[in-house]
């Protein structure tokens, strides 16, 4: 793999390069109603709610953010309010990214194109890109795609809007689920996982370990 230099990287953005910080919204909103083992209990249904509703056919992520939290709230007997969804959801253009990503970033970049495939609508992923410190070839979001990430369609989308094949790209997440398990079954074999502590290890799908960010220059010769 470090002798590997791909026609471009392509990156998850939220988790992986940006914060992601539903947990911290989710806790902000009922944190005074739930008690530290019961708030946790909300935060992981929440994170599987949201999942599965992005597995069907595609529909605007505000809609997602509202279904998950409805069903969340009504799993762990709280009110479920669509103002509070509407929080959420506007939060998400304000997160920034983690500190170890525009360093790492902006040296990759220098040499090879970085490309981003996000769950992501139009309207609120610029916000978060700009904040990464580092230009990016291209953006595609699951929007444009019509499909969310793990469907295979989205990684589709994005590998016929750059003209190139599986084995031309490195693909760069910390998530084996939303990511790095669709990237092996679509034939991509250089990967690298951010281990950000989201997901335990899970050697069978082939990949660079690495901390953060900052780690991605050496893994590609840099």
């Amino acid at each position: 793999m470090a002798a590997f230099r791909p026609k471009y990287i392509t990156f998850d953005c939220y988790g992986t390069l940006t914060y992601f910080a539903m947990a911290e919204a989710a806790r902000d909103l009922y944190g005074n109603q739930l008690d530290e083992t019961h708030m946790q209990e909300f935060i992981e249904n929440f994170s599987d709610y949201r999942r599965d509703e992005i597995l069907g056919d595609w529909k605007p992520y505000h809609e997602v953010v509202r279904n998950a939290l409805e069903r969340t709230c009504k799993r762990n007997g709280v009110a479920f309010r669509d103002e509070d969804a509407q929080m959420i959801y506007e939060r998400v253009p304000t997160w920034g990214p983690h500190p170890d990503v525009p360093v790492g970033l902006a040296k990759v970049a220098k040499e090879i194109p970085l490309v981003i495939l996000s769950n992501a609508m139009n309207s609120q992923i610029m916000s978060n890109v700009e904040k990464l410190g580092a230009p990016f070839h291209a953006v595609f979001t699951a929007q444009q795609a019509q499909a969310y990430k793990p469907r295979f369609k989205a990684f589709e989308y994005m590998l016929d809007m750059l003209g190139c094949g599986p084995e031309d790209i490195l693909h760069c997440s910390s998530s084996f689920r939303y990511d790095l398990m669709s990237a092996h079954d679509l034939g991509i074999k250089n990967k690298v996982w951010v281990n950000r502590g989201h997901e335990p290890a899970n050697p069978y799908y082939g990949y660079v370990e690495i901390a953060d960010i900052s780690g991605l220059p050496g893994v590609v010769g840099l």
